[in-house]
């Protein structure tokens, strides 16, 4: 069958429609995209909702019951870069990926690990932060301990409901006996009171607490578990919250704000006097 001239323009206008077409079918979709976004969530109610768990020197409450703390100043100044107001809703540890999925607030600001079995449920940003875990004994019950001796049945660890220190210390210590607490605190408080042997968590926690009851707490390794970093946690299927949470992150690094912040919260105890001791 012989093509005519006709047919020929007929099929050839039919391919170049059909490829300014895809650009444009992008794009929609794209936009649509875009406006789900909890970054136009945000813009439009004016508010920034950050969920955060409290544990020092991230979040804490001073002696007035301000929340103040590295992720309250983080928080703070997204919202203003942002130019809306921030709200922050503490959450218990445990439950606080559940109450971001259900929408009970934007993102988690709150020292957040990433980890793979957490990346299944939400995104991650790029890391803010970087620390590590460390070991805080009772040194009576542990004198003369090594890293081995730990890991015995008749060994208490104490430990943070949900948290990072939980898997690494299942990991690490297999044959230990684990406790779990619902704030870093109260893990802290067992092993003080020689209801457990040692805790795990992330620094300057540890070397603050040896500091603070030299005669009962020591740090007895000058080792560091479990080294990552911490991001903002987001609901998945957002590129736009990506975009805009990993270029202010990069943004305030390279500019050196973010490290100035964390160094005033994890390496200086000028704020140790706002919050009861």
């Amino acid at each position: 069958m012989k093509l005519t001239r006709r047919m020929l323009n007929t099929a050839l206008g039919a391919v170049v429609a059909a490829a300014l077409a895809l650009p444009a079918a992008a794009q929609e979709a794209a936009q649509a995209l875009s406006k789900e976004s909890v970054i136009e969530t945000i813009k439009q109610r004016g508010v920034i909702k950050i969920g955060l768990s409290l544990f020092v020197p991230w979040s804490m409450r001073d002696k007035n019951g301000e929340l103040i703390g590295f992720e309250l100043d983080v928080g703070r100044q997204l919202a203003e870069d942002m130019g809306v107001d921030v709200e922050f809703v503490p959450t218990a540890w445990d439950g606080i990926i559940p109450a971001l999925v259900s929408g009970k607030f934007d993102v988690i600001i709150s020292g957040m690990s990433i980890t793979a079995e957490r990346n299944l449920t939400v995104n991650f940003s790029d890391p803010y932060a970087y620390s590590g875990l460390t070991i805080l004994a009772n040194k009576a019950m542990t004198e003369g301990y090594t890293l081995d001796d730990f890991n015995k049945p008749e060994v208490t660890f104490a430990a943070r409901r949900g948290a990072t220190p939980v898997v690494v210390i299942q990991r690490i210590f297999p044959d230990a006996t684990l406790l779990q607490f619902d704030e870093d605190g109260a893990a802290t408080q067992e092993v003080l009171n020689g209801n457990a042997h040692a805790t795990m968590s992330s620094e300057p926690t540890p070397s603050r607490e040896a500091r603070k009851h030299p005669e009962t707490l020591s740090v007895p390794f000058d080792q560091v578990w479990d080294a990552r970093g911490e991001a903002f946690a987001y609901r998945k299927g957002d590129p736009d919250a990506t975009n805009f949470f990993n270029n202010w992150i990069g943004t305030r690094w390279r500019t050196g704000w973010l490290k100035e912040r964390h160094d005033y919260w994890f390496k200086g105890n000028e704020w140790e006097p706002m919050v009861e001791q």
